[in-house]
Formats: C-alpha cells, sequence, structure tokens
C-alpha cells in the first residue's frame, strides 16, 4: 500500500502518531466471497473494525479504483457508523473523480482529499489540533451542513525527494516479500516504488489528467537510487516495482538513472508492469535498461488502428513505437504490450486492423500481450461526454462493469459494436496473439511449459497462466 504508506509517513513526520491498517497486508492468503465474481481479499471487515484505535482523531480511508466501490462503500459506511464523534475523510484516484457521489453515499464522511494527498493529510491533522475550519485548506471537497464545499484548488509537489520515504515499518511488508506479491512478473522479493509523478499526455480514457494535471515530475536519480540501495540491504528485495503512472518521458532522466544505478553494481532487477511511453526508449536506451536491471517493460500501443489512436488522443506513431519495441527485443527485455478495444467511435474494421497488428507485433518479437475492453473510468474526458448524454447510470451495475480484466464479460459503450462481439473479440485477440507467437517462435512453447513445471515466469502471460492452472486445480479438486 505504497500510498497509504507515503501519507503515513507524512504525517508522522509533522509529530502526530499514526498507523496503517492494511487489510491485504494483514492476510493476503484470505478470501471472502461476496457473490457476482466478486471476494475481498484480507481481513474482515469486522476485523478492520476492531482494529481502529478508539480513541483515533482521524480516520482516513483510501479507495484507487472504481470498479471496487461496489465492495469499498459498505466499509465506508461501517467505519462512519461506529466512529461517528470522529474525524472521517478519504482519498485516492476513485474519491478525486466524484467526491461528490462518495459524499452523498456515505453520508458519515466528512472531506474527500482530491490528488495527492500528502500535504493535505497534515494540514488536516494541524487544523484538528488548532481547532480550525476545513474550509481554508486547499484540495478538499468539504462537508458544510447540507452543502459540498469544494475549497481552493491544491497544486501539485514539486519537489517530490522532500516527502519523506514511505513508511513501511507500519506495514507487515515482509508477507508481502515472502509470498513474492507484486503488480508484475515474479522477480523474487519485489517492492513498489514511484520514481515520477504525473503524466504530460491527455489520452480520453484516463483520469490521470484529473487526478494529477498533466504535469510530470521526476524525483533526482541519486536520491532514488539510494533508496533502492537502501532497501536491499534493509529489506533483502530483489526487484523493484515502478508503478509510475509514465515513468519513461525524459531521455536524459532515464539515460542518468541506469548509469547511476550501473555505477553502483545494485544487484536487484526493476520492471514497468504498468505499461511506458516508447519516444524516449530507443536504441540508445534499451541495452542500458538491460544492463540497470529492466529484465520487464509494457507498453500501451492501446490500438493498432491509427485512426482510433487519433480518436482517443493517444499521441503515438505506431512505426515509432515498433522501432522501440524492436530495439527493446534486441537488448533482451521481456515486452508486453497493452491493447484496448471499444473506444466510442471505433469500428469493426480498426479491431481488425487491431488484429493485424498484434501479428506484426508476434511477428517482430514481443513476448506478452494484455487485451482489455475499454470501460469509461470516472475523472476520464470520455467518462465525463457519456455522463452529459445520459448513457452512464451510477448505479451498482456501472460500477461492476468497470473491470476491463474480466475475460469472461463485457459491456459495450461502442455505438458501432455490441458487448458480445467485444467479448469475442477481447478472446479472440488473446488466441490470434499467442498462436501467431508460437507459430513464429515454437521453442517459446517449451520456455514456456519447463517455466510453469518450475513455477518460474518470465512473463505476465505466464503467471496468468499459472494462476489459472491452480484454480482449476483447485475446482477440480473441491468437486472430487
Amino acid at each position: 500500500p505504497i500510498a497509504l504508506a507515503y501519507l503515513a509517513a507524512s504525517v508522522r513526520n509533522n509529530g502526530h502518531e499514526v498507523s496503517i491498517i492494511d487489510a491485504i497486508g494483514l492476510d493476503p492468503e484470505k478470501k471472502t466471497y461476496l457473490g457476482n465474481k466478486l471476494f475481498l481479499v484480507g481481513i474482515s471487515f469486522s476485523d478492520i473494525l476492531n482494529l481502529i484505535p478508539e480513541d483515533v482523531d482521524l480516520i482516513g480511508i483510501s479507495g484507487m479504483f472504481s470498479n471496487e466501490w461496489t465492495a469499498l462503500r459498505p466499509l465506508v459506511n461501517m467505519i462512519g457508523e461506529k466512529f461517528r464523534d470522529k474525524y472521517f475523510i478519504a482519498g485516492g484516484e476513485h474519491f478525486t473523480s466524484v467526491p461528490e457521489i462518495c459524499l452523498e453515499q456515505c453520508r458519515d464522511l466528512d472531506a474527500i482529499a482530491l490528488g495527492e494527498g500528502e500535504e493535505t493529510i497534515v494540514e488536516i491533522a494541524n487544523a484538528i489540533d488548532s481547532n480550525s475550519s476545513w474550509l481554508k485548506i486547499p484540495g478538499l471537497v468539504v462537508r458544510d451542513n447540507d452543502k459540498f464545499v469544494k475549497t481552493e484548488k491544491r497544486k501539485r509537489i514539486i519537489k517530490l525527494d522532500e516527502i519523506p520515504k514511505p513508511a513501511w515499518d507500519l506495514v507487515p511488508l515482509n508477507k508481502y516479500l515472502d509470498l513474492h506479491l507484486s503488480l508484475g512478473v515474479d522477480r523474487g522479493r519485489t517492492i513498489p516504488m514511484l520514481a515520477s509523478r504525473g503524466c504530460p499526455f491527455q489520452c480520453t480514457f484516463c483520469s490521470s489528467p484529473h487526478m494529477w494535471t498533466t504535469r510530470w515530475v521526476a524525483r533526482d536519480v541519486k536520491l532514488l537510487a539510494d533508496e533502492i540501495e537502501e532497501y536491499i540491504n534493509k529489506y533483502k528485495i530483489d526487484a523493484v516495482d515502478f508503478y509510475d503512472l509514465t515513468a519513461i518521458v525524459k531521455k536524459s532522466w532515464i539515460i542518468e538513472f541506469c548509469n547511476e544505478v550501473i555505477s553502483r553494481n545494485l544487484n536487484f532487477t526493476w520492471q514497468l508492469p504498468s505499461g511506458t511511453r516508447s519516444e524516449a526508449i530507443d536504441e540508445d536506451v534499451t541495452p542500458l535498461l538491460y544492463k540497470s536491471g529492466c529484465k520487464n517493460i509494457g507498453y500501451a500501443p492501446e490500438s493498432g488502428s491509427q485512426r482510433v489512436l487519433e480518436l482517443i488522443k493517444k499521441k503515438v506513431k505506431l512505426s515509432r513505437m515498433t522501432k522501440s519495441l524492436k530495439s527493446s527485443i534486441k537488448s533482451g527485455m521481456n515486452v508486453k504490450i497493452n491493447i484496448m478495444m471499444g473506444f466510442p467511435g471505433e469500428t469493426h474494421k480498426d479491431i481488425f486492423i487491431t488484429f493485424w497488428y498484434l501479428i506484426k507485433m508476434s511477428f517482430v518479437g514481443v513476448h506478452d500481450v494484455s487485451m482489455g475492453v475499454f470501460a469509461p473510468y470516472p475523472g476520464s474526458e470520455i467518462y465525463n461526454d457519456l455522463v452529459k448524454k445520459g448513457k452512464i447510470n451510477h448505479d451498482e451495475k456501472y460500477w461492476l462493469e468497470l473491470s476491463y480484466v474480466d475475460i469472461t464479460f463485457s459491456k459495450s459503450y461502442c455505438e458501432n459494436i455490441s458487448s458480445r462481439s467485444l467479448l469475442y473479440y477481447n478472446w479472440l485477440g488473446y488466441i490470434i496473439f499467442y498462436i501467431s507467437n508460437y507459430t513464429f517462435r515454437p521453442m517459446r512453447i517449451y520456455t514456456t511449459l519447463k517455466n510453469l513445471i518450475n513455477n518460474k515466469h518470465e512473463s505476465k502471460g505466464e503467471k496468468a497462466l499459472a494462476r489459472f492452472l491452480l484454480d482449476l486445480k483447485t475446482i477440480v479438486f473441491k468437486r472430487t
């Protein structure tokens, strides 16, 4: 929970006592099934309530993903009901995108923190101590009697290295490390980090401009390397997952970072599981990426149709990205691409152009693909447009349908393509990519089988396949 660890560190650094209830980290192997294909990972809601100190002054809760709102909202209301005499705030990507809806549906929330929260939460804690009004604190939507008051907009944090390092001592970090829990490919004991914040682009399907603005800010490479070295020595980590929105934007910065890591001879691997841009990754950069420990890299072309890319304001040239992909593969990295289908305005022809693009990427040597169906995430430009057109109702069904990684279901917001067609296209995309991939490089079949047998994963595809086989084994065992 890197966001909570950063917030806690900032509060503690300003003289306040703070604790974190990491519901997943306290029992990461426990699952509670809720129905509708939903389950919670970690301790129960009642356990969470019991762990909140009775003498607490301020409670904060984080909500990053809107498709989790159906499960998160009952917890928020349970906390609010039990601790009605305490100050209660919420923050994160979801709350930032739809603060009024969250305040309406959670009557005991006092305020929503918008965007970055480190400075905001410190000012709230100080305001509680001095019994002063929250309406003077930038970056909030405050419940004021029967009204919701939005305070002055908070400026972005520019000096990232002045933010205290995450308070990892307040979470059961070793459970994550020992179980190799990570967002990316399993490379051992993995810790999450941020090398930058923000993204300078304005893709219409992304809520980043609303949450972070379009300013990209990077950390000092020497201080970043210092932190990595500290984690290697202190926690015996093997790998780092960079959770950045767009880590590689500036070519000079990434070259400087790689050279800093190489010069220190740090023994770790790192990856960009969320994907990155290709503009700054060329034949000068990719050998340095690999030499510095980057073994897995994800690119996000989103579509193989240039028309669709222009439609969603994805400022990328596929020819330039292909050149970058080739260079990454040549340098030895395992490469994944992210594809999304079903954007408003997309056509069947665009989908088949994307399928052809997948075949070409297989031929180039791309190892992995992540297929998804477009979902209108709150805070994005497309979401706002669909709301204006009356095509989104904020009911339970809408929140549940926001998961774009469910390969058994799809909901189409595209006027040209039905929901069922999108579901078939999603499956077909995977089939086309992996059949062509193994056809062009049959030795990869042997490598994949070997990795599955040895429980070693070189790609997200192998990791997903291993998880599927484990779930299938569990189901068969239970039926037997």
